[in-house]
Protein backbone atom coordinates (compact mmCIF):
# COMPACT_ATOMS: atom_id res chain seq x y z
CA UNK A 1 0.00 0.00 0.00
CA UNK A 2 0.90 3.41 -0.93
CA UNK A 3 1.80 5.99 1.67
CA UNK A 4 2.10 10.19 1.99
CA UNK A 5 2.19 12.71 4.95
CA UNK A 6 -0.49 14.68 3.22
CA UNK A 7 -2.86 13.95 0.84
CA UNK A 8 -5.33 16.88 -1.04
CA UNK A 9 -8.43 15.15 -2.58
CA UNK A 10 -8.80 17.72 -5.60
CA UNK A 11 -7.04 19.71 -7.92
CA UNK A 12 -9.04 22.77 -8.56
CA UNK A 13 -7.07 26.31 -7.91
CA UNK A 14 -8.11 25.27 -4.77
CA UNK A 15 -6.08 21.81 -4.37
CA UNK A 16 -2.99 23.13 -6.51
CA UNK A 17 -2.84 26.53 -4.26
CA UNK A 18 -2.63 24.34 -1.36
CA UNK A 19 -0.20 21.61 -2.61
CA UNK A 20 1.94 24.84 -4.06
CA UNK A 21 1.75 26.32 -0.22
CA UNK A 22 2.49 23.53 1.91
CA UNK A 23 5.50 21.91 -0.66
CA UNK A 24 7.06 24.83 0.56
CA UNK A 25 7.26 23.54 4.56
CA UNK A 26 6.67 19.61 3.94
CA UNK A 27 7.48 16.67 1.20
CA UNK A 28 5.77 13.72 0.79
CA UNK A 29 2.10 15.06 -0.26
CA UNK A 30 0.39 13.46 -2.84
CA UNK A 31 -2.81 15.18 -4.79
CA UNK A 32 -5.52 13.17 -5.88
CA UNK A 33 -7.61 14.16 -9.31
CA UNK A 34 -10.52 12.37 -10.78
CA UNK A 35 -10.47 14.11 -14.01
CA UNK A 36 -7.31 13.61 -16.41
CA UNK A 37 -5.82 16.85 -15.89
CA UNK A 38 -6.61 19.65 -13.38
CA UNK A 39 -8.92 22.35 -12.60
CA UNK A 40 -11.68 20.99 -14.73
CA UNK A 41 -14.77 22.39 -13.01
CA UNK A 42 -15.39 25.59 -11.01
CA UNK A 43 -11.86 26.93 -11.73
CA UNK A 44 -11.51 27.15 -15.20
CA UNK A 45 -15.30 28.29 -15.53
CA UNK A 46 -15.61 31.65 -13.88
CA UNK A 47 -15.30 35.10 -15.53
CA UNK A 48 -11.62 35.22 -14.33
CA UNK A 49 -11.98 38.13 -11.71
CA UNK A 50 -9.90 39.39 -9.02
CA UNK A 51 -12.63 41.03 -6.42
CA UNK A 52 -11.23 43.03 -3.74
CA UNK A 53 -13.24 42.16 -0.90
CA UNK A 54 -16.48 44.34 -1.40
CA UNK A 55 -19.50 42.02 -1.12
CA UNK A 56 -19.25 39.81 1.57
CA UNK A 57 -20.09 40.61 5.63
CA UNK A 58 -17.65 41.88 7.95
CA UNK A 59 -15.19 39.50 9.63
CA UNK A 60 -15.97 36.24 7.74
CA UNK A 61 -13.24 34.03 6.02
CA UNK A 62 -14.85 35.16 2.65
CA UNK A 63 -14.07 39.02 3.24
CA UNK A 64 -10.80 38.41 5.13
CA UNK A 65 -9.68 36.15 2.94
CA UNK A 66 -10.44 37.50 -0.42
CA UNK A 67 -8.95 41.11 0.92
CA UNK A 68 -5.27 39.17 1.93
CA UNK A 69 -6.01 36.67 -1.42
CA UNK A 70 -6.38 39.65 -4.16
CA UNK A 71 -2.74 41.24 -2.90
CA UNK A 72 -1.15 37.93 -2.62
CA UNK A 73 -2.59 36.76 -6.18
CA UNK A 74 -1.29 39.80 -7.75
CA UNK A 75 1.72 39.60 -5.99
CA UNK A 76 2.46 36.49 -7.78
CA UNK A 77 0.74 37.39 -10.93
CA UNK A 78 3.79 39.98 -11.36
CA UNK A 79 6.80 37.29 -9.54
CA UNK A 80 5.74 34.20 -12.31
CA UNK A 81 4.46 36.69 -15.14
CA UNK A 82 1.01 35.22 -15.33
CA UNK A 83 -1.11 37.83 -17.18
CA UNK A 84 -3.17 39.85 -15.51
CA UNK A 85 -4.77 43.76 -15.51
CA UNK A 86 -6.05 46.09 -13.12
CA UNK A 87 -9.16 47.67 -15.35
CA UNK A 88 -11.10 48.36 -12.22
CA UNK A 89 -14.83 47.73 -12.02
CA UNK A 90 -18.20 49.79 -11.71
CA UNK A 91 -20.98 48.64 -9.58
CA UNK A 92 -24.28 50.37 -11.11
CA UNK A 93 -27.32 51.83 -9.93
CA UNK A 94 -29.61 52.07 -12.85
CA UNK A 95 -32.67 52.92 -10.80
CA UNK A 96 -33.46 55.56 -8.06
CA UNK A 97 -34.21 53.00 -5.13
CA UNK A 98 -30.34 51.42 -5.52
CA UNK A 99 -28.52 54.69 -5.01
CA UNK A 100 -29.78 54.19 -1.15
CA UNK A 101 -28.00 50.62 -1.34
CA UNK A 102 -24.86 52.48 -2.36
CA UNK A 103 -22.84 53.93 0.91
CA UNK A 104 -24.03 50.91 2.14
CA UNK A 105 -22.42 48.03 0.25
CA UNK A 106 -19.63 50.77 -0.23
CA UNK A 107 -19.44 51.09 4.22
CA UNK A 108 -19.33 47.13 3.99
CA UNK A 109 -16.32 47.18 2.13
CA UNK A 110 -14.99 49.42 3.33
CA UNK A 111 -15.24 47.44 6.89
CA UNK A 112 -13.44 45.02 5.11
CA UNK A 113 -10.35 46.67 4.59
CA UNK A 114 -11.24 47.87 1.03
CA UNK A 115 -9.55 51.37 0.41
CA UNK A 116 -9.89 52.12 -3.00
CA UNK A 117 -13.65 52.85 -3.97
CA UNK A 118 -15.21 55.68 -4.67
CA UNK A 119 -18.65 56.70 -5.25
CA UNK A 120 -19.24 58.15 -8.64
CA UNK A 121 -22.36 60.23 -10.30
CA UNK A 122 -23.86 60.07 -13.42
CA UNK A 123 -21.78 62.65 -15.33
CA UNK A 124 -18.44 61.09 -14.01
CA UNK A 125 -19.52 57.05 -14.98
CA UNK A 126 -20.37 58.28 -18.58
CA UNK A 127 -16.53 60.65 -18.61
CA UNK A 128 -15.42 57.04 -17.54
CA UNK A 129 -17.85 54.67 -19.34
CA UNK A 130 -19.75 56.87 -22.28
CA UNK A 131 -21.74 53.51 -23.46
CA UNK A 132 -22.52 52.83 -19.68
CA UNK A 133 -26.52 53.09 -18.15
CA UNK A 134 -26.96 54.27 -14.44
CA UNK A 135 -27.21 56.90 -12.11
CA UNK A 136 -24.56 56.53 -9.74
CA UNK A 137 -21.73 53.88 -9.47
CA UNK A 138 -19.39 52.26 -7.40
CA UNK A 139 -15.61 52.14 -8.54
CA UNK A 140 -13.04 49.88 -8.10
CA UNK A 141 -9.70 50.79 -9.20
CA UNK A 142 -7.74 47.86 -7.64
CA UNK A 143 -10.60 44.94 -9.16
CA UNK A 144 -8.50 42.81 -12.40
CA UNK A 145 -8.65 39.93 -14.50
CA UNK A 146 -6.32 37.28 -14.44
CA UNK A 147 -5.38 34.09 -17.06
CA UNK A 148 -7.05 31.55 -15.06
CA UNK A 149 -5.44 28.33 -17.42
CA UNK A 150 -1.81 29.95 -16.84
CA UNK A 151 -2.07 30.71 -13.42
CA UNK A 152 -3.19 26.49 -12.39
CA UNK A 153 -0.44 25.76 -14.62
CA UNK A 154 1.82 27.47 -12.98
CA UNK A 155 0.78 26.53 -9.57
CA UNK A 156 0.79 22.72 -10.74
CA UNK A 157 4.43 23.76 -12.25
CA UNK A 158 5.39 24.76 -9.26
CA UNK A 159 4.27 22.23 -6.52
CA UNK A 160 5.34 19.86 -8.86
CA UNK A 161 8.81 20.87 -9.07
CA UNK A 162 9.00 20.91 -5.64
CA UNK A 163 8.32 17.64 -4.79
CA UNK A 164 4.45 17.24 -4.76
CA UNK A 165 2.89 13.88 -6.80
CA UNK A 166 -0.16 14.48 -8.61
CA UNK A 167 -1.96 11.45 -9.67
CA UNK A 168 -4.61 11.62 -12.28
CA UNK A 169 -7.89 9.91 -13.32
CA UNK A 170 -8.24 8.90 -8.73
CA UNK A 171 -11.67 9.01 -8.04
CA UNK A 172 -12.04 8.51 -4.21
CA UNK A 173 -14.40 6.34 -3.29
CA UNK A 174 -13.42 5.82 0.42
CA UNK A 175 -11.93 7.10 3.60
CA UNK A 176 -11.26 4.45 6.44
CA UNK A 177 -9.85 5.32 9.96
CA UNK A 178 -7.13 3.08 10.74
CA UNK A 179 -5.23 4.25 14.30
CA UNK A 180 -3.84 7.22 13.09
CA UNK A 181 -3.95 7.51 9.60
CA UNK A 182 -6.67 7.08 6.94
CA UNK A 183 -6.78 4.45 3.87
CA UNK A 184 -8.04 6.41 1.02
CA UNK A 185 -9.19 4.03 -1.90
CA UNK A 186 -9.48 4.94 -5.55
CA UNK A 187 -12.22 3.71 -8.32
CA UNK A 188 -11.31 0.82 -10.31
CA UNK A 189 -8.34 -0.50 -7.45
CA UNK A 190 -6.10 0.99 -9.21
CA UNK A 191 -4.15 1.56 -5.44
CA UNK A 192 -5.21 2.35 -1.61
CA UNK A 193 -3.36 5.03 -0.20
CA UNK A 194 -2.64 5.52 3.48
CA UNK A 195 -2.27 9.17 4.62
CA UNK A 196 -1.71 10.63 8.36
CA UNK A 197 -3.35 13.90 6.95
CA UNK A 198 -5.98 13.89 4.36
CA UNK A 199 -7.32 17.33 3.10
CA UNK A 200 -10.99 17.80 1.47
CA UNK A 201 -10.51 20.26 -1.60
CA UNK A 202 -12.90 18.35 -3.87
CA UNK A 203 -15.45 21.35 -4.93
CA UNK A 204 -19.02 20.53 -6.16
CA UNK A 205 -17.36 16.72 -4.31
CA UNK A 206 -16.27 17.97 -1.23
CA UNK A 207 -19.42 16.91 0.53
CA UNK A 208 -20.02 13.46 -0.16
CA UNK A 209 -15.96 13.06 0.37
CA UNK A 210 -16.65 14.33 3.81
CA UNK A 211 -19.33 11.61 3.92
CA UNK A 212 -16.90 8.94 3.38
CA UNK A 213 -14.67 9.94 6.30
CA UNK A 214 -17.88 9.45 8.51
CA UNK A 215 -18.94 13.04 8.55
CA UNK A 216 -23.12 13.36 8.78
CA UNK A 217 -22.87 16.39 6.16
CA UNK A 218 -26.84 17.54 7.26
CA UNK A 219 -25.82 17.24 10.68
CA UNK A 220 -22.93 18.95 9.89
CA UNK A 221 -24.25 22.16 7.45
CA UNK A 222 -22.05 20.47 5.07
CA UNK A 223 -24.76 19.62 2.33
CA UNK A 224 -23.74 21.40 -0.74
CA UNK A 225 -26.24 22.41 -3.82
CA UNK A 226 -25.25 22.86 -7.41
CA UNK A 227 -25.89 26.47 -8.70
CA UNK A 228 -25.40 26.48 -12.60
CA UNK A 229 -24.51 29.97 -14.52
CA UNK A 230 -24.52 29.85 -17.86
CA UNK A 231 -22.80 32.93 -19.84
CA UNK A 232 -22.90 34.61 -23.23
CA UNK A 233 -20.42 36.19 -25.35
CA UNK A 234 -20.73 39.40 -27.41
CA UNK A 235 -19.33 38.58 -30.79
CA UNK A 236 -18.59 42.50 -31.61
CA UNK A 237 -16.19 45.17 -30.11
CA UNK A 238 -16.94 45.69 -26.58
CA UNK A 239 -18.43 49.14 -25.81
CA UNK A 240 -16.88 48.84 -22.09
CA UNK A 241 -13.20 48.94 -21.17
CA UNK A 242 -14.00 47.75 -17.61
CA UNK A 243 -16.03 45.26 -15.65
CA UNK A 244 -19.72 46.88 -15.11
CA UNK A 245 -21.78 45.06 -12.48
CA UNK A 246 -25.47 45.81 -11.48
CA UNK A 247 -25.97 45.93 -7.75
CA UNK A 248 -25.71 42.32 -5.53
CA UNK A 249 -28.91 40.28 -5.55
CA UNK A 250 -29.94 40.20 -2.05
CA UNK A 251 -28.21 37.88 0.91
CA UNK A 252 -25.71 37.38 -2.36
CA UNK A 253 -27.32 34.52 -3.54
CA UNK A 254 -26.04 36.27 -6.77
CA UNK A 255 -23.98 39.42 -8.55
CA UNK A 256 -26.32 39.81 -11.37
CA UNK A 257 -25.58 39.62 -14.98
CA UNK A 258 -22.95 41.47 -15.31
CA UNK A 259 -20.16 42.19 -17.85
CA UNK A 260 -16.64 41.35 -17.62
CA UNK A 261 -13.52 40.88 -20.30
CA UNK A 262 -10.97 39.18 -20.59
CA UNK A 263 -7.12 39.13 -21.49
CA UNK A 264 -8.18 39.32 -24.94
CA UNK A 265 -10.94 42.13 -24.15
CA UNK A 266 -13.73 39.92 -25.46
CA UNK A 267 -16.64 40.88 -23.46
CA UNK A 268 -19.01 38.33 -21.38
CA UNK A 269 -21.91 38.74 -19.78
CA UNK A 270 -23.02 36.51 -17.01
CA UNK A 271 -23.53 34.09 -14.95
CA UNK A 272 -27.44 33.75 -14.53
CA UNK A 273 -29.14 31.55 -11.30
CA UNK A 274 -30.47 28.03 -12.01
CA UNK A 275 -30.31 25.43 -9.28
CA UNK A 276 -29.45 22.22 -10.54
CA UNK A 277 -28.92 18.55 -8.62
CA UNK A 278 -26.28 17.34 -11.13
CA UNK A 279 -23.83 18.59 -12.89
CA UNK A 280 -24.52 20.15 -16.78
CA UNK A 281 -22.47 22.03 -18.41
CA UNK A 282 -24.82 22.99 -21.53
CA UNK A 283 -25.83 26.52 -22.32
CA UNK A 284 -29.51 26.99 -23.52
CA UNK A 285 -29.11 29.68 -26.55
CA UNK A 286 -32.96 29.98 -26.08
CA UNK A 287 -31.39 32.27 -22.81
CA UNK A 288 -30.25 34.48 -25.66
CA UNK A 289 -33.35 37.33 -25.00
CA UNK A 290 -32.84 37.15 -21.40
CA UNK A 291 -29.39 37.78 -21.12
CA UNK A 292 -29.94 40.76 -23.73
CA UNK A 293 -32.41 42.48 -21.65
CA UNK A 294 -30.08 42.30 -18.56
CA UNK A 295 -27.26 43.64 -20.47
CA UNK A 296 -29.08 46.33 -22.11
CA UNK A 297 -29.96 47.37 -18.51
CA UNK A 298 -26.57 48.59 -17.98
CA UNK A 299 -24.83 49.28 -21.24
CA UNK A 300 -26.75 50.71 -24.21
CA UNK A 301 -26.72 49.72 -28.00
CA UNK A 302 -25.98 46.36 -27.65
CA UNK A 303 -26.79 44.33 -30.56
CA UNK A 304 -28.82 40.98 -29.92
CA UNK A 305 -27.57 39.30 -32.56
CA UNK A 306 -24.24 39.54 -30.95
CA UNK A 307 -24.78 37.62 -28.02
CA UNK A 308 -23.37 33.46 -28.50
CA UNK A 309 -23.76 30.82 -25.88
CA UNK A 310 -20.39 30.38 -24.28
CA UNK A 311 -19.65 28.57 -21.32
CA UNK A 312 -21.48 27.23 -17.92
CA UNK A 313 -20.24 27.25 -14.47
CA UNK A 314 -21.71 25.37 -11.31
CA UNK A 315 -20.85 26.44 -7.72
CA UNK A 316 -20.72 24.55 -5.27
CA UNK A 317 -23.20 26.52 -2.82
CA UNK A 318 -23.62 25.03 1.00
CA UNK A 319 -27.71 24.60 1.07
CA UNK A 320 -29.31 27.40 3.69
CA UNK A 321 -30.44 30.57 3.90
CA UNK A 322 -28.13 33.79 4.40
CA UNK A 323 -25.14 34.08 3.11
CA UNK A 324 -23.09 31.14 3.98
CA UNK A 325 -19.47 31.49 4.71
CA UNK A 326 -16.68 29.44 3.52
CA UNK A 327 -15.76 26.14 5.85
CA UNK A 328 -12.42 25.90 6.47
CA UNK A 329 -11.78 23.27 9.28
CA UNK A 330 -9.96 20.77 10.84
CA UNK A 331 -12.69 17.33 12.18
CA UNK A 332 -10.66 16.46 15.82
CA UNK A 333 -13.70 17.36 17.64
CA UNK A 334 -15.50 14.64 16.22
CA UNK A 335 -12.48 11.84 16.51
CA UNK A 336 -10.60 12.84 12.56
CA UNK A 337 -7.65 14.27 13.93
CA UNK A 338 -5.25 15.29 10.89
CA UNK A 339 -9.03 15.28 8.32
CA UNK A 340 -9.20 18.58 6.89
CA UNK A 341 -12.76 19.83 5.17
CA UNK A 342 -12.67 22.90 2.65
CA UNK A 343 -15.95 22.99 1.86
CA UNK A 344 -18.64 25.37 -0.05
CA UNK A 345 -15.54 27.55 -1.50
CA UNK A 346 -17.32 29.43 -4.30
CA UNK A 347 -16.81 32.64 -5.15
CA UNK A 348 -14.45 34.69 -4.43
CA UNK A 349 -12.18 31.14 -3.84
CA UNK A 350 -10.27 31.83 -6.90
CA UNK A 351 -9.19 35.66 -5.53
CA UNK A 352 -8.63 33.72 -1.93
CA UNK A 353 -7.03 30.67 -3.39
CA UNK A 354 -3.44 31.66 -1.82
CA UNK A 355 -4.83 33.04 0.85
CA UNK A 356 -6.53 29.77 1.54
CA UNK A 357 -3.74 27.86 1.31
CA UNK A 358 -1.53 30.35 3.88
CA UNK A 359 -4.76 30.26 6.02
CA UNK A 360 -5.18 26.13 6.04
CA UNK A 361 -0.72 25.51 5.82
CA UNK A 362 -1.11 27.69 9.53
CA UNK A 363 -4.15 25.56 10.82
CA UNK A 364 -2.05 21.91 10.50
CA UNK A 365 1.38 24.14 11.20
CA UNK A 366 -0.33 24.77 14.58
CA UNK A 367 -1.99 21.44 15.23
CA UNK A 368 1.20 19.45 14.11
CA UNK A 369 3.00 21.03 17.28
Amino acid sequence: MDEAKITIIGGGVIGLAIAYELSKEYDDIVLLERHDRFGMETSSRNSEVIHTGIYYPPGSLKARLCVEGAGLLYEYCRSYAIPHREIGKLIVAVEQSEINRIASLKDTAEQNGVSDLKIIDKSQILSMEPKVNALAAIYSSKTGIIDVHKYLNSLYRLASTSGVIFSLNSEVVSIERQNTVYVIGIRGDKYKLKSKIVINSAGLMSDKIASMAGIDTDKAGYRLAYVKGSYFSYTKKSPVSRLIYPMPHKNLSGLGVHATLDMSNRLRFGPDVEHFDSVDYRVDFNKRDIFYQNACRIIRGLERESFSPDMASIRPKIKGDGIRDFIITHESDIGLEGFYNLIGIESPGLTASLAIARHLKNMIRENMN
